[in-house]
């Protein structure tokens, strides 16, 4: 098959723990072809189909050292129409901004025009990565979405003990915990919904966030066997990885197990063939779908194959 991944600039990997390149190292053990382009590259006419202006087919070297392009060379330069390839793979990472939304466009215009898109375009877009947990609130905590600074006070008071994020951001950026004594939550809530202006997510803190917060892979509906706990270090709340977390792989538990295997099918009867939720004690925080990772960590401490699992269920999917 010829995959043609629409990602992060390839100087910009690190390859050590980049869960796009284990998908692509995967699926070039397997030989399979392998091009890659920005989304900035996506270009339509009319007339014409999407494609991808300069892409680059590219073989692997096997280093993954420092040195940011030594463990690829490219092979070919040149357009590719994304109905031409054998399956697209959107992995370009958040934020989730207009210009995500744009590219999941072009992507659907390519897929009626015979394109196969994996996650689905319509379904990056209607799976938010913070808010596509609201439909599921069996397994979240409790939980406010507003623009209100009034609504979010009142939550508070009831709460005690509160997290307050963005809706855009990634990697642990712009959160915020406020304890029983409130203190900053006025600033805190200035800084975050901008006089009203943009809406923000309020959860009930959860003290089982020492133990980490789990990453649980569900590819073509099925769990990965292992999670990744990011477990917060020092005085920092935020277990993300992005923000000093450490990572320790550990089964899943029978908890882990009863969400993951209620979401995966569902999710994946929708276009969603990869799915990182975010787990913190017994409650999902966040339904990752943009460019889901923690492959090679697990990997690594576990043995078991994330990359292969998920190479086996795109060859399926492609069948």
């Amino acid at each position: 098959m010829k995959l043609l991944f629409v990602a992060d600039p390839l100087s910009t990997f690190k390859t050590y723990k980049d869960s796009t390149f284990a998908m692509m190292r995967e699926a070039g053990r397997r030989g399979h072809s392998i091009v890659a382009c920005e989304a900035s590259q996506l270009v339509w006419q009319r007339g014409g189909r999407v494609t991808a202006r300069g892409a680059l087919e590219i073989a692997l070297t096997g280093q993954t050292g420092e040195d940011s392009d030594a463990w690829y060379t490219v092979t070919s330069t040149g357009d590719v129409a994304l109905a031409d390839v054998d399956a697209v793979l959107m992995r370009k990472d958040p934020p989730f901004d207009s210009e995500f939304f744009y590219a999941t466009h072009l992507l659907s215009q390519a897929e009626r025009e015979g394109a196969r898109v994996f996650n689905r375009a319509s379904a990056l877009r209607e799976h938010p990565e913070k808010l596509a947990i609201l439909e599921f609130p069996q397994f979240i905590s409790p939980t406010l979405v507003t623009r209100d600074p009034a609504e979010i006070r009142a939550f508070h008071a009831e709460q005690r003990d509160i997290i307050l994020k963005p809706l855009d951001g990634m990697g642990g950026m712009g959160i915020f915990r406020v304890k029983d004594d409130g203190l900053n939550l006025g600033s805190i809530i200035e800084t975050l919904n901008k006089d009203s202006t943009q809406t923000v997510m309020v959860q009930r803190f959860i003290p089982a966030i020492t133990e980490g917060d789990k990453r649980i892979l569900i590819i073509g509906g099925k769990p990965v066997p292992h999670c990744l706990a990011r477990i917060p270090q020092g005085n920092e709340v935020r277990g993300n990885l992005a923000a000093g977390g450490k990572g320790v792989a550990r089964p899943l538990t029978a908890r882990d197990r009863e969400i993951a295997e209620y979401l995966g099918p569902i999710l994946a009867a929708r276009g969603l063939l990869l799915v990182g939720l975010d787990v913190i004690g017994e409650n999902v925080t966040e339904i990752n779908v943009t460019s889901p990772t923690c492959f090679q960590e697990i990997t690594d401490q576990s043995g078991f194959d994330v990359a292969k699992m998920f190479v086996d269920a795109l060859e399926e999917a492609m069948a």
